[in-house]
């Protein structure tokens, strides 16, 4: 329908951020888009991004109905007494079911502060993971991006993460990792071997906070976000990674001074936001010009370069980037180590669970 709006339905790009950031992730994998849209960007979520997709959702089902007041006895009766509900109801459910809250006492492998979606053969065929293994998806260029503080202070706060004496011990770190569970997915059984990693080095409690805001945004942003940028790059399609490290003028006061480049920050510069802002200091409207070009340029060619912009390297092999920021360049293995470390932590664990094959006889 571009056409009808003076666009070009042969040149779509389609871009989003955070949980619009998935969306064209799961855009990319699905075979329904095929040829619906040429060109791609995720702004800090990608179709990895634990919580995004659960191979069993009965818990999240029941609970709704419970809170509906729907009987479950087959699929058809409960979706039957769904569709039966007005607006109002629905929203109304939507409120009880808590999203966005952290959980801070019930069973973490039943809660839901966001409603996972389901693999339904259809939207996506397989869960990402396999679609990504098999390089089975849509290869169009991909920007593929995070903020260097994901979870500084927007998402925390959001969550009502119990973080207000801005302070943590080792213990509370790694019992507050599980009961994240449900958007960090790491299992409880390796909570403390990540949370030695990241901040065994340090006694102060305030650093030890910092620290595991940093854990949390790696699980939930930079390691999926490198693990899909590796894949789209692997199945032969032209890839660019960035990270933004810049604090816009237009933050709450609330918000930590020592926050530079929290969830959502990067939206200031790409619309261009300091551009309508009377007083936004000139490195910022410098910084957003930027921005903006290399999205438009990307969205026209399909490669974010031009004349007057600092180089963005194609993520190749060897993983060249580029740091947004007041000193806009680039750089190479965006993540690497933590990537490589939580990489290690999780296939040791999968492979301690494979079940052994034993022979018996019949």
């Amino acid at each position: 329908n571009i056409a009808n709006f003076g666009g070009d339905p042969g040149s779509v790009t389609i871009f989003g951020e955070s949980a619009g950031g998935e969306s064209v992730s799961v855009l990319v994998l699905s075979p329904l888009a095929k040829n619906l849209f040429h060109r791609a960007i995720s702004e800090s979520g990608v179709a990895l991004t634990a919580g995004l997709v659960r191979k069993d959702m009965k818990a999240a089902a029941k609970q709704i109905a419970v809170l509906a007041g729907c009987k479950t006895t087959t699929s058809a009766v409960f979706v039957h007494c769904l569709r039966q509900k007005s607006e109002d109801e629905l929203l109304d459910l939507t409120l009880k079911m808590k999203f966005l809250t952290l959980d801070l006492h019930g069973d973490q492998r039943e809660s839901h502060p966001f409603l996972p979606t389901v693999v339904d053969g259809v939207l996506l065929p397989k869960m990402p993971e396999e679609i990504l293994a098999e390089k089975d998806f849509n290869t169009v260029p991909y920007i593929v991006g995070i903020n260097k503080q994901e979870f500084g202070w927007l998402l925390p706060t959001m969550m009502d993460f119990p973080l207000s004496e801005g302070k943590l011990d080792q213990k509370t770190a790694t019992s507050l990792l599980w009961k994240s569970y449900p958007i960090a997915n790491i299992p409880e059984e390796l909570t403390p071997v990540a949370t030695d990693k990241y901040l065994g080095g340090t006694d102060d409690p305030v650093k030890k906070k910092d620290l595991f805001l940093d854990l949390m945004g790696d699980v939930v942003f930079g390691v999926p976000s490198v693990t899909v940028a590796r894949q789209h790059r692997d199945a032969g399609a032209p890839t660019y990674m960035y990270e933004f490290q810049y604090r816009p003028s237009f933050s709450s006061d609330k918000k930590p001074k020592t926050v530079i480049g929290d969830h959502g920050d990067e939206i200031f510069s790409v619309f261009g936001f300091p551009l309508l802002k009377g007083d936004a200091p000139e490195e910022e409207v410098s910084l957003s010009k930027t921005v903006m070009k290399f999205w438009a340029n990307f969205a026209r060619s399909g490669n974010p370069n031009g004349e007057g912009l600092p180089h963005w390297p194609m993520y190749d092999q060897e993983e060249g980037y580029l740091q947004i920021g007041v000193n806009t360049q680039a750089a190479k293995r965006l993540k690497g180590d933590e990537v490589a470390f939580w990489n290690d932590l999780l296939s040791k664990e999968a492979a301690k669970k494979t079940p052994k094959i034993k022979h018996a006889e019949l």
